[in-house]
């Protein structure tokens, strides 16, 4: 009884290894492809996963994220016959884990030489210089062959990218010279246009200098002839004040005059006093009426004006 019971227990001991064994985990980024006596039986996503023992097994573990494959440069000819290497790097992931285990041999192989023979009838097409210029043009023309070829393989290509181009040395040493030609002629007429725009400058600088001189010069006048002609003005009219303060004087002495009814002998008395200030003076010669006995008759006048 004892040897059977050894053996129940070995027996079950085993089946509990071989089912532990037989239990699979599955990440996110990935999928299993699991067959079932070398047929396809399912895809197993992210968990926890059993496999039948002796019948199942995991055929394939596809990572789901994006991948990155740098190729070898390759060799190519250009339209115009000029041999070159050329290395690409291609950006894909893959969309069906099936079509990826099932639909081409070796996916990574494939897509290698599908990639190489891809670049050489495009590059074959291009000239040299259109080559250097156009990668972008190559990139997406790649891309757009590539991912409809890997359509069956369960495989997107997203992008690719023209790593180098390297030409064979002696275009690269004339490549040179003629980058290094071409900086020379840019150096110089950048420093030709600095010496054209600063002559520029300067001239406009002396233009701009002599009209604000001659502006302010024409200013300076303008304000010179307002001032003189304003102090002409203030003369006339200082001169016209002082003349019309002279005869207002005069009239109202006049009218004081009349008022005052002033006798003969005062107007005489007046008269002797203007000659006397007459005499005060810097003159050297005073005239005298030759009749003075003319200035009562001058007195009769104001008499009568005086009564009308």
């Amino acid at each position: 009884m004892l040897p059977f019971i050894i053996i129940v227990s070995v027996v079950v001991f085993v089946l509990l290894i071989i089912l532990i064994c037989n239990i699979k985990i599955v990440k996110q980024t990935e999928k299993v492809i699991v067959e079932r006596l070398g047929a396809y039986r399912t895809t197993w996503g992210v968990g926890i996963h059993m496999l039948l023992p002796f019948f199942d097994r995991i055929a394939l573990r596809v990572s789901m994220k994006e991948q990155v494959k740098d190729f070898e440069p390759q060799s190519v000819i250009t339209k115009d016959n000029v041999t070159m290497q050329i290395d690409t790097v291609v950006f894909f992931v893959v969309t069906d884990a099936k079509l990826y285990a099932y639909g081409v041999e070796n996916p990574m192989s494939a897509i290698n030489y599908l990639s190489a023979t891809t670049l050489r009838n495009i590059i074959g097409e291009l000239a040299l210089d259109e080559c250097l210029t156009s990668r972008e043009i190559i990139n997406e023309k790649m891309r757009k062959i590539l991912d409809e070829a890997t359509d069956p393989w369960g495989i997107k290509v997203n992008r690719v990218e023209v790593k180098n181009i390297l030409p064979p040395k002696d275009i690269r040493e004339a490549m040179e010279k003629q980058m290094r030609a071409e900086r020379e002629k840019r150096e110089k007429i950048l420093l030709a246009e600095g010496q054209k725009q600063s002559a520029i400058l300067v001239a406009e600088g002396e233009k701009q200098s002599a009209i604000l001189k001659a502006e302010a010069d024409k200013q300076m006048a303008i304000l010179r002839a307002e001032g003189e002609a304003e102090s002409l003005r203030q003369i006339k009219k200082a001169e016209s004040d002082s003349i019309k303060m002279v005869k207002e004087a005069e009239a109202e002495g006049l009218k004081m005059i009349n008022e005052s009814k002033p006798n003969e002998a005062a107007l005489k008395l007046r008269y002797y006093e203007a000659l006397a200030k007459m005499a005060d003076g810097k003159a050297t010669k005073i005239f005298l009426p030759n009749n003075l006995e003319k200035i009562g008759s001058l007195a009769s006048v104001i008499k009568e004006v005086n009564k009308e």
